[in-house]
């Protein structure tokens, strides 16, 4: 076996692929094992600096949960206060307050980190301004 070494091109992160695939049937505790989990944690630092994906926007991931979820505008009604707040969240008129977020993230299980984002309406407008500035 080869000397494990840090994962800095494409090249370097290819061949760790590939080697992994080899190595997928080690045991735990064995030397086989043993570098399978350090290249694992390479690849996961490696795809985690150079394709970091933003948690998406908090209406998108109150939408997603509801579809894995089966729940229903009612359901959210039940979340967040009345139909009329929940037509004005879903439709990016009204943003989310801090008790909502708690409340989304406790009763349904949406992280945090999304429920805080800027929602994409937000963001579109920031875009816009700091453009004409």
């Amino acid at each position: 076996m080869t000397e494990i070494k840090p994962i800095k091109t494409e090249a370097d992160y290819d061949a760790a692929l590939a080697e992994i695939a080899t190595l997928m049937d080690a045991e735990l505790g064995t030397p086989e094992g043993d570098r399978l989990d350090v290249l694992v944690t390479l690849v996961e630092a490696y795809e985690a600096k150079h394709w970091r994906i933003d948690p998406p926007d908090p209406i998108a991931a109150i939408k997603l949960r509801m579809e894995q979820r089966g729940l229903t505008r009612h359901d959210l009604e039940k979340v967040l206060g009345s139909k009329s707040r929940v037509s004005e969240v879903l439709n990016r008129k009204r943003p989310l307050t801090l008790e909502m977020i708690r409340r989304l993230h406790a009763r349904w299980g949406i992280p945090a980190e999304s429920l805080i984002q800027p929602t994409t309406r937000r963001k579109r407008i920031r875009q816009k301004a700091a453009r004409a500035a």
